[in-house]
């Protein structure tokens, strides 16, 4: 019921986009006052002259052209034009007819030309510095209340998903910065969905760089973005947070709670948190208004949360999660920065799992039935420290240090067994493991760059050094038995005792040489590697006589020490200027793999020697269009156990041996991408496409012996390709002050090949892939906002064996995601997903309705909220799965999170004020 009236409320809301505004056009061309040159990304923009209210805005082409087109009832406006390094122009435009054209208009040079300064133009909506976008937040309306995340929405060309991954103009955001500095680490969600919109004063887009990158000026990331939120000025000092807490049925309960202190340069935050609905709380982003709204959830039918691309849930049980942390960061003088951070989290997890398979070889097939029961108790801790230093205008030092501690313990129990396609036993086993584990991790990275001169030299040093150790206790009771001719039982009580230390050490020294003036370079560069690291597992056998793990069991333990050392010169070629960058680079590597065993004469010693290329190039057309593509060839050498002619006997039914006489992979990749995004009719197209193909390729090489007992070795293969390519339409319509559309299509498709083997027998598999998508969103401000969505996805995997089955998979999902907001302190948002597999083998659900729902209501003026949410309201989450590959058939059944009611109550604070002052506000209540 309620799912038909949000329909009828859009079809009502579309066909009432009436208005009695007339529409409108005002154009005209800008010009450099002096020199009558055409001034390319400029920000012209038009306000009323009441209240300043934005009405449009657009950017110059690159012939200086501009075109307002926009729908109001005014009989008047201001025009308003800006430019880095120009006085502001401003004219009162009287709309006496709907095409006014204002012909050339006059820029004047600043007298004082400020780099990156813009007089007055603190109202215009988007300005272009260089290669920074601009966003004014002042000039993007949204709801009260809202956060940074919120605010992303409106501004054209970006795009948020449902788990707070942001894109711009088809870009990834792999960076958010909070007045230039990291914010809780790498996670750009706890800022995005913690930082409200009315502290926020810009928001600027840059391709990716390091600090180092940003000193020297050379170019970004093309493929990557990076956020910089900058905090106004005028509401830098203060206290701002919020806590909040729920219990629910089922015994289900979360808490949370984030404070920050910020006095102008100095911040300091604090959070803590912790739930048993596998929720991955702040350690990886808060859920929208601490719990109180399901839009924000990204459903999967295993009943698992995604968060910035990790999962939690669903396939892994249940987890009780708690998490605690600090930041802090602060400058010292205008030259020297210092970000401190702590984390804690712990997390208790169960699961239980069923696993059927058929496996298909290619003149037989068997059946296994495998039943597993899985605890597990982690606790870990983190501490990270950023410092910046710029000695002087040509010389910069970076340094980041990191400590890890992680404890924990486990219990795994697994009971499996493998029958014959007539149904004959032909193995079992049974497995109870224990295990306990303490890990540290430092690492280490300190950058020193050096500019020479003024026409774009500079010399740059990086040293990197990771150490990493493990120790742990497994207790392991086994029972194997292995049916057939030859029948065998095998029963293990063993202590394993472990320790693995590694030591990575990287020295890499980087100088650029100008051929043109800050155009055109030679870039040299060489990098030297040393990774050692040692592996003891010290097996022990149970002794009856003396009831003690005494007797050494040589067969399974191991004592290695395995290094790679590499050394890798490259000379490289650069060029850039306002609208493109080339860069090609040739290098050579020079790799050396050894391994020494104390226990066993198997040490070895493999050289690898390879040539890697790069090149890329990019080009601006204007504003609007830029494309961008790439190449590299790259070598990637065998791992040491992939090597090494050990034989593991750890599990009895898979045995793993290394193969010494494997060849290092080549893969060629290409990639090109192309963003096209019109601020004037906010209309976005982008696309990208990635292709690579590798000769030499490591894969694993099985075989199973008559009783289905697997022996596994590695082997090189030829022929895997691989072809990606995406597209993505948007376009953002303000249908008046208060109602706007925005819809969106996009398209992906991947071909790809790949060779393995089945039973010793080498086969190729191609796998074509095909997901449509579009979208629509209306809102209506105050009132209710409404996002159907729709995906097809099509898969068709074929095979060169006649053994194999080529199969066709499709499934359909139909999203729909509302907020409703009326009346005004009530808030009613839901999630649903429909899903229809009609490829689903008989007796397996083929569809499925899964929904989320919240009711919030606001009370203490708005500080505090009340929340009633359900998850999975319909009762339809069961986490039983059915995949195929070329060679199995599986189920599975796993623990899974169930329908839960939860009540919750959170309050914000907020004390910000000017910059040197705080408001008067109460920490609590008021």
């Amino acid at each position: 019921m309620q799912l038909r009236i949000y329909w009828l409320l859009l079809v009502f809301s579309l066909l009432s986009l009436t208005s009695i505004a007339q529409e409108y056009t005002i154009s005209g061309t800008l010009v450099d006052a002096t020199e009558r040159t055409p001034l390319e990304s400029a920000t012209v923009y038009a306000e009323t002259i009441k209240d300043t209210t934005l009405i449009t805005y657009t950017i110059s082409d690159r012939k200086g052209n501009f075109e307002l087109q926009f729908d109001t009832g005014l009989p008047a406006l201001n025009l308003t034009i800006s430019y880095t390094g120009y006085t502001s122009y401003s004219q009162k435009v009287t709309l006496d007819q709907q095409k006014i054209d204002l012909g050339n208009i006059d820029m004047d040079v600043m007298a004082e030309q400020l780099e990156d300064v813009v007089i007055t133009a603190s109202r215009a909506p988007i300005t272009i510095k260089k290669d920074t976008l601009e966003f004014n937040v002042a000039s993007f309306k949204t709801k009260k209340g809202a956060n940074v995340e919120d605010l992303l929405k409106e501004l054209p060309g970006v795009e948020v998903d449902a788990q707070g991954n942001i894109t711009v103009n088809g870009k990834t955001v792999n960076k958010i910065l909070v007045n230039g500095k990291p914010f809780f680490g790498d996670d750009p969600t706890i800022a995005t969905r913690n930082l409200t919109k009315e502290i926020v004063d810009k928001i600027q887009v840059t391709d990716t760089k390091t600090d180092s990158e940003a000193f020297t000026g050379e170019a970004g990331d093309d493929e990557n973005k990076t956020i910089n939120i900058t905090i106004d000025e005028e509401k830098n000092k203060g206290v701002f947070g919020r806590v909040a807490a729920g219990g629910g049925t089922d015994e289900r309960f979360e808490y949370a709670g984030l404070v920050n202190y910020f006095d102008n340069d100095v911040r300091l935050s604090a959070l803590a948190g912790g739930n048993n609905i596998n929720s991955p709380g702040f350690s990886f982003g808060e859920i929208e208004k601490m719990f109180g709204n399901a839009r924000y959830i990204n459903i999967n039918q295993n009943g698992s949360f995604n968060f910035g691309g990790r999962s939690f849930g669903g396939g892994e049980g249940i987890t009780n999660s708690r998490t605690a942390g600090v930041n802090y960061a602060d400058d010292f003088g205008k030259e020297t920065d210092l970000t401190v951070d702590y984390f804690y989290n712990g997390a208790n997890s169960f699961n239980n799992e069923t696993r059927n398979r058929e496996n298909i070889l290619p003149d037989n097939r068997f059946f296994s039935s495998t039943r597993t029961s899985t605890t597990s108790n982690n606790d870990g801790h983190s501490a990270n420290v950023q410092f910046k230093t710029q000695i002087d205008s040509t010389f910069l030092i970076n340094v980041r240090s990191g400590l890890d501690y992680n404890t924990g313990d486990s219990r795994f129990q697994n009971d499996e067994e493998t029958r014959s396609v007539n149904g004959d036993l032909t193995n079992e086993s049974s497995t109870i493991r224990n295990s306990e584990e303490d890990r540290t991790n430092f690492e280490n990275r300190l950058t020193i760059t050096n500019k020479i001169g003024a026409k774009g030299a500079f010399v740059r040093t990086r040293l990197e050094n990771d150490m990493d150790r493990a120790t742990g206790l497994d207790r392991l009771r086994s029972n194997t038995m292995v049916f057939g001719d030859d029948p065998q039982t095998i029963n293990r009580n063993q202590l394993t005792d472990g320790e693995q230390n590694s030591n990575r050490f990287t020295l890499r020294g980087e100088a650029r040489i100008p051929l043109l003036a800050e155009k055109f370079f030679l870039d040299l560069e060489y990098a030297y590697s040393d990774d050692t690291r040692e592996d003891r597992q010290s097996v022990f056998d149970f002794n009856e006589s003396t009831q003690e793990f005494t007797d050494f069991n040589l067969e399974q333990s191991t004592n290695f020490t395995n290094s790679n050392r590499s050394s890798r010169p490259e000379i490289g070629l650069r060029y850039n200027n306002e609208k493109l960058r080339v860069r090609l680079s040739a290098g050579y590597v020079f790799r050396t793999l050894a391994s020494e065993d104390g226990l066993r004469d198997i040490d070895f010693s493999n050289d690898f020697n390879a040539v890697e290329l790069g090149a890329n190039v990019s080009y601006r057309f204007g504003p609007k269009l830029s494309i961008y593509s790439g190449y590299n060839l790259s070598n990637n050498a065998p791992s040491v156990s992939q090597l090494s002619p050990y034989v593991d006997v750890s599990d009895p039914l898979n045995i793993v041996q290394g193969n010494p006489d494997l060849d290092p992979s080549n893969q060629h990749r290409l990639y090109m991408g192309l963003n096209n995004y019109d601020f004037q009719t906010q209309t976005g197209l982008f696309s990208y496409v990635n292709a690579s193909y590798g000769n030499d390729r490591v894969v694993a090489k099985t075989t199973v012996d008559e009783n289905f007992v697997r022996n596994t070795t590695y082997a090189n293969v030829d022929g895997f390709y691989s072809f990606n390519a995406n597209v993505g339409y948007n376009k953002t319509k303000k249908l008046d002050s208060l109602r706007s559309i925005k819809y969106n299509v996009g398209m992906s498709y991947a071909n790809n090949k790949a060779i393995n083997f089945n039973n010793d027998v080498q086969y190729a598999s191609r796998t074509t892939t095909l997901n449509p998508n579009v979208g629509i969103g209306f809102t209506w401000e105050d009132l209710f906002e409404i996002r159907p969505s729709y995906r097809f996805s099509y898969s068709n995997n074929t095979f060169d064996l006649d053994l194999f089955e080529d199969n066709t998979y499709v499934q359909h999902q139909l999203r729909l995601q509302t907020t409703t907001t009326y009346p005004k302190k009530l808030e009613w948002s839901n999630t649903v997903l429909y899903t229809y597999n009609p490829d689903v083998a008989p007796g397996f659900q083929n569809s499925s309705v899964f929904w989320n729902s919240s009711l919030a209501y606001s009370i203490l003026q708005d500080k505090g909220l009340i929340t009633l949410k359900v998850y999975d309201l319909l009762n339809q989450n069961t986490n039983a799965s059915r995949s195929s590959t070329a060679d199995y058939i599986q189920d599975v059944e796993s623990t899974v999170l169930q329908r839960y009611f939860m009540l919750s109550f959170s309050y914000k604070f907020n004390t910000l004020g000017k910059k040197g002052e705080t408001k008067d506000s109460s920490f609590f209540f008021n």
